[in-house]
């Protein structure tokens, strides 16, 4: 009797312990969309949350110096500094004027501290306005024949 009660109690602190560590991750996992405009408005507790922002960088924003890298977004006419501390490279496609999405948390010092970015491609991969598309019907007609 007095094995079956310690396996109980046993069992027990493990469910308990695996249903905190469950709802913790579930916790740190959400994360909030906001415009920087949006961003800039929030108060108290809700501006703990880890969240997500989208903007274009600002030109000649980027400063790389040792395990981080400073930049400015911009969106609708208000900008947010920003201090890229995540252990990823940056990708290719981050430069000045591209887009970007950047995910964490907001700083002690105003600065919003990201672990994640994410750029868009360029837009000189986009077909020029106006553009002509490449002739595809004289190869169509030699393979006719």
């Amino acid at each position: 009797m007095q094995n079956r009660a310690k396996f109980g109690v046993g069992i027990g602190v493990i469910v308990i312990s695996l249903a905190f560590l469950a709802w913790m991750g579930y916790g740190e996992s959400k994360t909030y969309y906001h415009t920087i405009a949006e961003y800039q408005q929030l108060q108290g507790s809700a501006r703990n949350h880890r969240m997500r922002l989208a903007g274009t960088v600002a030109p000649g924003s980027i400063h790389h110096s040792t395990g981080r890298t400073d930049f400015v977004l911009e969106e609708q006419g208000k900008t947010l500094s920003v201090s890229y501390i995540g252990s990823d490279p940056l990708p290719d496609t981050f430069v000045d004027k591209s887009q970007a999405l950047v995910e964490g948390r907001p700083g002690s010092n105003g600065q919003f501290v990201a672990e994640h970015v994410q750029a868009k491609c360029a837009s000189k991969y986009e077909a020029a306005p106006g553009g002509d598309k490449p002739a595809t019907s004289s190869t169509t007609q030699q393979s006719s024949m």
